[in-house]
């Protein structure tokens, strides 16, 4: 089947635009992937007695983040089946964004999961994506699901069962480019990277990858050439892949164990890192070719302090990133990687799982503990604001108009600026 055409790459285009337009947030990482909103002008003082727009419980458990299109918030959650012992329901909320009702909720699919997950993961660890016509739900070895933003169901397509390493527990999300959608499943078994008809269901490429797990998400990007590619994270190797045909274009060794960080890029170069036993951090040059190892297409890299769970955020020129899984922050020149700032203790973030956000001039980044603390989106270090949602969050919050949208172990916030 052939891949995209130039007027597959025009609908990418038009889609991302009225994206960037309305103000959606379609993708864990936001519109463009790099974790920031253009538009997006969220309350920087906030908590469940301060610009809390409607806060509502979110049956069952999952760590996904929510998407947001117009006026529609999107949710996965993984609900146990009452008196089946380990059967889950797995679900796609579609939440009001005005009011925080529920608007419908679909059972994909209901199962007992084969394997088990890490006591901090659950089995709704993938967040949904949206193109604004339809949304899709993926649950790993239960499957993708897509549906029209009404609930219409449209397909579901099972790809197996996954094997993942020490029964760690599945969490890769899918993304969306035109009508494909990119499916990463890297496991211990036969790891691959899907390219997906959003319309049909049906398998347009797939490119075997010589990877154990990893839990990156694909990144869509455009590299100097005009090539649209996918940037995938590997423990072997940060790879990138022609969006047409998913042949490999190029490829570089370094990273550590397990990675999880999902790439960002911008101006053509992309970034990529991992931090488990070990660290590795590195800009690549999309122009690049082959194996870039030794090469001037790595234009900078680091061997010290990198992320290990949460994705970098990249705004401004800036590249934000965590030490592991700690909260000690720091902040490089994406073009130089010279640091603004190194391993700086943030106040109330100790712990992260959530990657970090930005808009309007803020950098949000989230504890585990439910704590979000605000800082200036700028080459000093400046905290704005110290917040607390009550509850945990492990999801990335997301940012459109004038909210933030938090999802918390229990429960789904929305603070709205005055």
């Amino acid at each position: 089947m052939q891949g995209p055409t130039r007027l597959g790459v025009l609908v990418v285009l038009l889609t991302a635009s009225a994206a960037a337009a309305r103000g959606d947030w379609p993708h864990w990482r936001g519109d463009g992937g790099n974790g920031v909103s253009l538009t997006a002008r969220p309350p920087v003082a906030f908590g469940p007695d301060k610009q809390l727009a409607w806060s509502v419980e979110i049956p069952g458990k999952g760590s996904s983040s929510p998407v947001i299109v117009g006026d529609m918030v999107f949710v996965t959650t993984a609900v146990p089946v009452e008196g089946a012992d380990g059967m889950l329901d797995f679900r796609l909320l579609c939440i009001d964004r005005a009011t925080g009702r529920e608007r419908w909720s679909r059972s994909a699919v209901k199962a007992v999961p084969h394997e088990r997950t890490h006591e901090t993961n659950g089995f709704a660890s993938a967040s949904p994506c949206t193109d604004g016509t339809r949304v899709y739900a993926h649950f790993g070895s239960r499957g993708l699901h897509a549906y029209t933003v009404d609930g219409t169901h449209l397909w579901s397509r099972d790809f197996g069962d996954m094997t993942i390493r020490n029964g760690f527990g599945e969490g890769s999300s899918p993304t969306i480019a035109g009508d494909v959608v990119l499916v990463p499943w890297d496991h211990e078994q036969g790891s691959m990277l899907f390219a997906v008809d959003g319309k049909t269901g049906g398998i347009v490429w797939q490119t075997p990858r010589d990877e154990p797990t990893c839990w990156a998400t694909p990144l869509i990007v455009d590299d100097p050439q005009g090539v649209r590619q996918v940037v995938m994270n590997g423990q072997r190797a940060a790879r990138g892949y022609d969006l047409a045909t998913g042949k490999e274009l190029w490829r570089c060794g370094g990273q550590t164990e397990r990675p999880v960080a999902s790439a960002v890029a911008a101006d053509g170069v992309a970034y990529l890192a991992s931090g488990f036993r070990g660290a590795f951090a590195a800009a690549f040059d999309l122009a690049g070719r082959g194996d870039l190892a030794g090469t001037d297409r790595v234009r900078w890299s680091k061997d010290h302090d990198t992320p290990d769970i949460a994705t970098p955020l990249l705004s401004a020129g800036r590249l934000y990133y965590y030490k592991e899984k700690t909260g000690l922050l720091t902040c490089v020149d994406a073009r130089t990687g010279r640091p603004h700032y190194e391993t700086a203790r943030i106040p109330g973030v100790g712990r992260t799982y959530a990657s970090p956000v930005a808009a309007a001039g803020y950098v949000y980044l989230t504890d585990r503990s439910g704590r979000i603390t605000v800082i200036r989106d700028a080459d000093a270090l400046e905290v704005v604001a110290e917040n607390d949602v009550g509850e945990g969050v492990d999801a990335t919050p997301a940012l459109s108009g004038d909210s933030l949208f938090v999802r918390g172990e229990r429960r789904l916030f929305r603070f709205a600026a005055p």
